[in-house]
């Protein structure tokens, strides 16, 4: 029998319209943005819709939305009637989106929780003084070592996204010589990412600071299935565990090939990606080929997946 795992994409497949294709549950992802937008007091679901994508692109709205957009994807999940997971996990900010549908946050609570988040994130580095990238084609290690050989600055490997993929994040001078120096060390490419601040490294210890008097302040609960978390590869044993790896979480490594792993570890041999886009579809792919990977951002994909799980 087939086990699956929930994955939840987080900041970065974000796109205006992503949530438009639903089909016969169009009312339930309507409802759940609208439920977003009561929440944090802003028109959320208009913003998804219709955009503008500077306006959905900025990280304190980023944030909420895709939590709604990956908690709606959920709930169409649950409605269809497809099987349930026996572990979930979520990219960056996608892993609070999973502790939502794990039942350890409220969903009210978690959009306040990560709208605050990006703005403090915000506020640790000036937009324009921090920058990320990705280097394709060089060992963890390797890249490593072209961080470590920057003089000056902070930069370092922050996302482990699959092998031969590593993002690195810090100052902006020092991420671009960490870039050229991956690839004179040999990486295929080295991109900087169109994002404004440098998540998962030391610059935001600050922002984890604050943010973990917020979470001290917040309800949590044990998860009612397991929660992959990004910061260590493993589920928490408690409440205030979870506040720990979450605060942990914003200035240390998304340590993701080793997420997929533990949840294959749980029991799963299908991971589907429930929210926009299909980034860790593909990652998935190149972690472990013997995983099956299904993205369900729209009403064909989940069709599709529905047949794929009951052998049509």
């Amino acid at each position: 029998m087939t086990q699956l795992a929930f994955v939840f994409p987080g900041q970065g497949s974000q796109s205006v319209g992503m949530m438009n294709d639903w089909g016969d549950y169009q009312p339930l992802v309507k409802k759940t943005l609208e439920q977003a937008s009561d929440a944090l007091g802003e028109n959320l679901e208009r913003i998804v819709r219709e955009g503008p994508a500077d306006l959905l692109n900025r990280t304190e709205i980023t944030q909420p939305a895709m939590l709604a957009a990956g908690i709606a994807a959920w709930r169409v999940w649950r409605t269809a009637k497809q099987p349930n997971a026996v572990a979930l996990a979520g990219h960056s900010l996608g892993e609070y989106t999973a502790l939502v549908a794990a039942g350890a946050m409220d969903f009210g609570d978690a959009l306040l929780l990560v709208a605050e988040r990006g703005r403090l994130m915000q506020q640790a580095v000036a937009e324009g003084e921090g920058a990320m990238a990705a280097i394709i084609g060089l060992d963890d290690d390797r890249v490593a070592e072209a961080c470590a050989a920057v003089g000056q600055g902070v930069v370092a490997p922050v996302n482990y996204n699959s092998p031969g993929q590593v993002v690195i994040a810090g100052d902006r001078s020092a991420v671009e010589q960490a870039m050229e120096q991956a690839k004179a060390m040999g990486a295929k490419r080295a991109l900087l990412l169109p994002v404004s601040v440098p998540s998962h490294c030391s610059l935001m210890k600050p922002a984890a600071d604050a943010l973990y008097e917020r979470l001290k302040a917040m309800d949590i609960y044990m998860p009612k299935v397991p929660v992959i978390h990004n910061q260590n590869a493993a589920p928490s044993t408690g409440a205030d565990e979870i506040r720990e790896r979450l605060r942990d979480q914003l200035f240390q490594p998304v340590r993701w090939v080793e997420c997929v792993q533990a949840l294959k570890e749980q029991g799963a041999d299908t991971l589907v990606e429930l929210g926009p886009g299909k980034v860790l579809t593909g990652l998935t792919r190149r972690i472990d080929k013997t995983l099956a990977a299904l993205p369900v951002h729209n009403a064909a994909s989940l069709e599709a997946a529905r047949q794929q799980l009951s052998g049509e």
